[in-house]
């Protein structure tokens, strides 16, 4: 193989594919990248065998040909080389990478040794655009749990039904749902890990151009244009969330969203005090109260809001209510009860396209 390939573009996609390489991997080819230059183009491939990325960038190929070269040492080399052309040469399994007046010269490993990423047969495709995904994303992967125990809940449930798609996300404490119109003539039921979306995230330009989403046996594979994310799907039953989301309320309650996060967000610095994170609201007559007290002090907020129903007095773990509300981009944001000891239901005024449920925290009614 011999290339030439601009500095600041090949940068840019060993960061992109070395978010498919675990640190953790048990095999030592997977330490790599796997760089191949033909029809001119060098791809270069990432993966650790739960996530793969393979990225294509445009460079002058004066020798087709294929290298595995180590990650981390490849990538330090390339980012700290001028922002010049840097000509890369191949023989047997050794590199030559030189860029003006610096040479390198490391050892790598046959291409053949790297492992395939899947093929797509028997595919359902759908697009979706890429600052929606991003949005979806930040609305979702959040709530699902870290608890390796429950692995089906590490990760984010996409299901599509006459072409609307639910995306949820659950951890035993808190739930939230974003729903989307989606150009699928075919009902979906899958889990996308949380950890490939979080990635995802990381990689997506925030622009209006489409995401190609391909879902085939075991995998799903997103297509950036010049860049392709390969990830294994989770299989388990997922919980029934349709269950779980009430329809009836006894109190609604509607505020100001920034106003509710800053009074939250204040109370919450006693409330890290408690290891539970404990937030009590009194919602009566049109205010809403804010108490959280612990060793070292108490703090008060109240503000105004818009009262339909009974009173009602709740209590909550800070950190999962405010990550709902964090997740909202709406001014003014709904919420529902059903009394203090059943979960409440946060959406955007007026939009029944997200959806955030947090339980309560019990407490005894002189606690309150």
């Amino acid at each position: 193989m011999r290339i030439q390939i601009d500095q600041n573009k090949l940068v840019k996609y060993i960061n992109i594919v070395q978010k498919g390489i675990s640190s953790k991997t048990t095999l030592p080819i997977l330490d790599g990248i796997l760089l191949e230059a033909n029809d001119g183009k060098l791809k270069l491939t990432g993966t650790d065998l739960e996530i793969g990325i393979e990225s294509y960038i445009d460079c002058n190929i004066f020798e087709e040909g294929s290298i595995v070269l180590n990650s981390r040492i490849f990538g330090d080399i390339v980012r700290k080389l001028p922002n010049s052309g840097i000509n890369i040469k191949t023989i047997d399994n050794k590199a030559n990478i030189t860029c003006e007046n610096s040479e390198f010269n490391i050892i790598g490993n046959p291409a053949l040794e790297y492992p395939e990423l899947p093929t797509l047969e028997d595919k359902v495709s759908f697009n979706i655009p890429k600052d929606l995904f991003k949005n979806i994303i930040k609305q979702t992967v959040f709530a699902t749990t870290q608890d390796e125990t429950r692995p089906i809940l590490t990760g984010v449930l996409l299901e599509i039904i006459d072409g609307e798609a639910s995306f949820v996300a659950l951890d035993g404490y808190r739930l939230a749902l974003r729903n989307i119109k989606v150009n699928s003539a075919e009902d979906v039921k899958i889990v996308i890990p949380g950890r490939t979306l979080n990635e995802l995230n990381k990689i997506l330009e925030d622009d209006d151009t489409d995401v190609e989403i391909t879902l085939t046996s075991g995998h799903i594979v997103f297509n950036l244009g010049d860049t392709l994310v390969f990830s294994r799907l989770l299989e388990g039953q997922f919980l029934n969330y349709r269950d779980i989301i009430r329809k009836d309320h006894k109190t609604i309650v509607k505020v100001n969203r920034r106003t509710l996060q800053d009074s939250l967000e204040r109370a919450s610095l006693l409330a890290k005090e408690e290891k539970a994170n404990l937030v009590k609201l009194n919602i009566l007559e049109e205010k809403l109260i804010i108490k959280s007290n612990s060793e070292i002090g108490n703090v008060y907020e109240e503000m105004n809001v818009k009262l339909d129903g009974e009173d009602v007095k709740i209590a909550f773990n800070s950190r999962y209510i405010l990550d709902g509300i964090k997740a909202i981009d709406a001014e003014e944001v709904e919420l529902s009860f059903m009394g203090s000891l059943n979960p409440c239901i946060i959406r955007p005024l007026n939009d029944e396209n997200y959806t955030y449920l947090v339980l309560p925290v019990r407490l005894a009614k002189d606690d309150y």
